[in-house]
């Protein structure tokens, strides 16, 4: 019997999405705070950066402008960021880290560590090492 022209279990789009579920499912049962992937990212960001403006933070995750807003929105009413004025320049709007933005990203940070790890689990430590390589390739 001959083998299809198509396996889709042999197709890199299905087997992302496989991992990617996997990767979710890891990630919502073990985050703080009922963080979501992006608002985990936008803290973590301005963890890393500092100070910075919405829209800056939003091409520093990758997130349009439109999705950014809500992301902000949502992580201003829970006291995790605020909007500051910039020094200098009035007209424009800084979003930093409140103190209990502060205190959520670093147990989220330490939570971030152990969703790695249990998604890479089931790889090699070189495998890990070579998946991760590969896959800033391709984003």
């Amino acid at each position: 019997m001959s083998k299809p022209p198509y396996m889709l279990d042999d197709q890199v789009g299905f087997i992302l999405r496989l991992a990617s579920q996997r990767h979710t499912a890891i990630f919502a049962a073990r985050m703080v705070a009922g963080l979501t992937p992006t608002q985990f990212a936008a803290l973590a960001r301005l963890a890393e950066v500092g100070a910075t403006s919405q829209n800056h933070l939003g091409r520093l995750i990758a997130i349009d402008v439109a999705t950014i807003k809500g992301v902000v929105d949502r992580l201003r009413q829970r006291g995790f960021i605020a909007a500051l004025p910039d020094p200098r320049d009035r007209r424009r709007v800084m979003l930093d880290l409140t103190d209990e933005g502060r205190r959520v990203i670093a147990e989220a940070v330490a939570a971030g560590t152990e969703i790695t790890e249990a998604t890479l689990a089931p790889l090699e430590p070189e495998e890990r090492d070579r998946l991760v390589t590969l896959l800033r390739k391709l984003a």
